[in-house]
């Protein structure tokens, strides 16, 4: 009897040291006191660097810093980009990545997606007075169509697989991108759904086509280190946060 509960106890301290060695990321944000979040700070209306004053503004930025209060610790903003973020999360660089991360098969390889935030998929801006020309992703793949997007992303995975008649030209900056379409350089902008939408409020002369019924099927969530724990706690903050309606109060804040 006295061997059996001496071979429980050493099975206890083990396991209590086992549990020492592999503390969620949960309680490792708490006692650390900060909340690192990675942004690639260009992605329109989910983060955008204002390089005037070195501020990051958009939906997730909001949203980051409603998680950092209800685990009650700072906010630190973790710069990024596209090309390191399976990488980044890898290397423990932060505890999740936000700023309109499409869910893709080769980031799962690499880290856990939270709950999708965001149903979205690929739409077409265009001008106010060619809107009623452009109304599909027929009338827009034709030639003598000039088609405008941006490198390196999903919007230009799209345009490679979809358009095939049109003339395509690729812009690595959303300003001259906006400017060529508005000057009447360009005649389709392709891009996420949820940023069309955003563009035609900040300019009233360019208008959202199919943003209600996208071209394609994506979703946008957020990406974290493999802790199960750490997860579930997002998760269920992501859930309230939609239930509450706060979420949508963040979102119409930025586009509507």
């Amino acid at each position: 009897m006295r061997r059996l509960l001496i071979g429980l106890l050493v099975a206890g301290f083990a396991m209590g040291s086992a549990w020492a060695q592999t503390a969620s990321r949960l309680e490792e944000i708490v006692a650390r006191g900060t909340l690192r979040v990675g942004l690639t700070g260009d992605y329109q209306p989910y983060s955008v660097l204002d390089k005037s004053n070195g501020q990051y503004v958009g939906i997730d930025v909001d949203m980051a810093n409603a998680l950092a209060s209800t685990l009650g610790v700072k906010l630190a903003i973790v710069p990024t980009s596209w090309r390191d973020l399976a990488a980044d999360v890898k290397a423990g660089q932060f505890d999740i990545a936000m700023g309109g991360i499409p869910v893709a098969l080769d980031l799962q390889k690499a880290a856990f997606f939270s709950n999708p935030v965001i149903r979205t998929g690929k739409a077409a801006l265009v001008r106010c007075t060619a809107k009623t020309r452009f109304y599909s992703l027929a009338t827009i793949d034709r030639p003598g169509v000039r088609v405008l997007v941006n490198p390196g992303g999903t919007n230009e995975r799209f345009v490679q697989t979809n358009i095939n008649y049109a003339a395509v030209k690729t812009f690595t900056e959303r300003t001259p991108i906006l400017e060529e379409l508005s000057a009447g350089r360009a005649d389709v902008i392709i891009m996420d759904a949820m940023e069309t939408r955003l563009q035609q409020k900040l300019n009233p002369a360019l208008c959202a086509v199919n943003a209600d019924k996208p071209y394609d099927f994506a979703e946008l969530a957020y990406l974290l280190p493999r802790d199960v724990v750490w997860q579930q706690y997002v998760n269920q903050w992501l859930r309230l946060s939609t239930e509450t309606g706060a979420y949508r109060t963040i979102v119409e804040h930025y586009v509507k």
